[in-house]
């Protein structure tokens, strides 16, 4: 027994190592998953949790950016009219959104650990072969795997939530963003060089990269302790609880590891079950919303460059006298990016982390509902500013202000979804709320690539009114997370 136990520390496949329940002898002490990782604290363990799970946020945001930046280009190469741009990134979406709940149940039937490696390997794959699409058709159809792969990232914050004490969720569950403002920043920098030099192909391989890099290190970081316990792999997660003790230089608690397995996870109706049914719609209904102003805010700014849509206007595009760079003066009916126009996206999506530290106050403060709300009523007061009559500067400032506000947004409905659903059903329901969260993903080029240039006004209207529901659903929520530990079952 006890070389088997040394070789379960030791393994790296901790999540199958099974052991046969034994009850504690009467009157020995014992602990929870739980307990155990508010005794052990933060420590190293953590800090390489964090910059391993931390990164998966880079490829995911230069997968998802990529469309922004290629479909000025795509729109040349094949003739696109303003619909066929804007379903390129719907087919992302829903691919993402099929996904999103068969990957979710999965995780929480099978594995966090292995839903994530296997959604890193298929969406590497499809954006690799993305970059020898031959028409539009393939090209659509590629990158709507890709996003059915991208929908799995969702596993590496779930992990970091499950390992993390409850204090420190609030403080490092934000600070993830800034991997996702590397990877925009990444690809943009990289699109201002490599789309006029040797074309978007070469973008879209040099863009999976850091996807495959990233699965060369993910052995480093075990399956979550909270998810083998509840599949009765005791074992397994008194092992890995062991290994961030040692790493952390912690002392384990008192007694032995017992936690009832718990046999019904991953279950759909549990979502709805009474006690989750408010939260679970009012969650739902937020997530939509969220993703509908984030990429609308995104797919807007590319348009406004791409047409130079200021004050309202839908006047032609006025060529940048100090840029005169054959790909600014295409032939084709489109109007391509020249340097001022990247400069602007990148300025704009700096803005994702200028709230940051006043997010993580008024999350940890304030409470995760009463942030959300108040972060999302800004949202939508800033989308009735872009009306203003301004010049570009005033433009890219309210741009930054909106990228930074829909940013927040989404750091807090990230970390009050991981948080407010049990371990039986904590993937899944980050599933399912993703998948509804990709439908408003889906609607947002119509609006933003179809509607803006009908009307204006009407599509900002339209963009603050469903900020203002969220606001509404947000104040509402029936839990509020902040300071509560991660419920086991319902």
């Amino acid at each position: 027994m006890a070389t088997a136990l040394k070789e379960a520390e030791n393994a790296i496949g901790l999540e199958e190592i099974h052991v046969e329940r034994q009850e504690p002898p009467k009157g020995q002490k014992t602990f929870t998953v739980e307990e155990a990782v508010e005794t052990i604290g933060f420590g190293k363990f953590h800090i390489v949790l964090f910059l391993i799970m931390g990164s998966t946020g880079v490829a995911e945001a230069m997968e998802i950016m990529l469309i922004a930046v290629v479909s000025p280009l795509i729109r040349c190469e094949w003739q696109l009219q303003d619909w066929q741009v804007a379903l390129v990134t719907t087919m992302v979406f829903f691919g993402y959104m099929i996904f999103s709940i068969a990957l979710g149940l999965l995780a929480d039937r099978y594995g966090r650990w292995k839903i994530l490696l296997l959604s890193f390997l298929w969406a590497a794959y499809f954006s690799l072969l993305t970059s020898f699409a031959p028409s539009y058709i393939w090209f659509v159809f590629l990158r709507a795997m890709v996003g059915g792969g991208v929908s799995g990232h969702a596993q590496g914050l779930i992990i970091k939530t499950e390992f993390l004490p409850t204090k420190y969720r609030g403080y490092m569950l934000p600070l993830s963003q800034v991997f996702w403002l590397a990877g925009s920043l990444l690809i943009i920098g990289l699109a201002s060089v490599v789309n006029p030099t040797i074309g978007w192909r070469w973008l879209i391989r040099i863009a999976s990269i850091p996807g495959m890099l990233l699965i060369l290190v993910f052995k480093f970081i075990p399956e979550s302790a909270r998810y083998n316990v509840s599949t009765g792999n005791v074992a397994a997660a008194l092992a890995t609880l062991q290994r961030i003790a040692k790493m952390n230089r912690a002392a384990m608690p008192e007694g032995v590891l017992r936690e009832p397995a718990k046999e019904r996870r991953g279950r759909f109706k549990d979502l709805i079950h009474p006690k989750y049914l408010r939260t679970t719609l009012q969650i739902w209904i937020i997530w939509l919303g969220i993703a509908f102003a984030y990429y609308g805010v995104i797919l807007a700014s590319a348009e406004l460059l791409e047409r130079d849509l200021v004050c309202g206007s839908a006047a032609p595009p006025v060529q940048d006298s100090s840029d005169d760079s054959e790909e600014s003066r295409s032939p084709c009916h489109c109007h391509l990016f020249g340097p001022a126009a990247y400069q602007t996206m990148i300025i704009s999506t700096v803005g994702e982390i200028a709230l940051n530290p006043l997010n993580i106050l008024g999350i940890n403060f304030l409470g995760r509902r009463l942030s959300l709300c108040i972060t999302m009523g800004c949202t939508a007061l800033f989308f009735l500013l872009l009306n203003i009559c301004t010049s570009s500067t005033g433009m890219t400032g309210f741009l930054f202000m909106l990228r930074a506000l829909v940013s927040a947004n989404f750091n807090t409905i990230y970390i009050y979804t991981a948080e407010v659903y049990p371990t039986t059903m904590r993937a899944l329901g980050m599933g399912t709320s993703g998948s509804l969260c990709r439908v408003g993903a889906m609607v947002a080029p119509f609006i933003s690539q179809v509607l803006i240039s009908a009307s204006f006004i009407g599509a900002l209207c339209l963009f603050s009114s469903v900020c203002v529901v969220c606001a509404i659903s947000a104040f509402t929520l029936p839990i509020e997370t902040k300071g509560r530990a991660l419920q086991v079952c319902i």
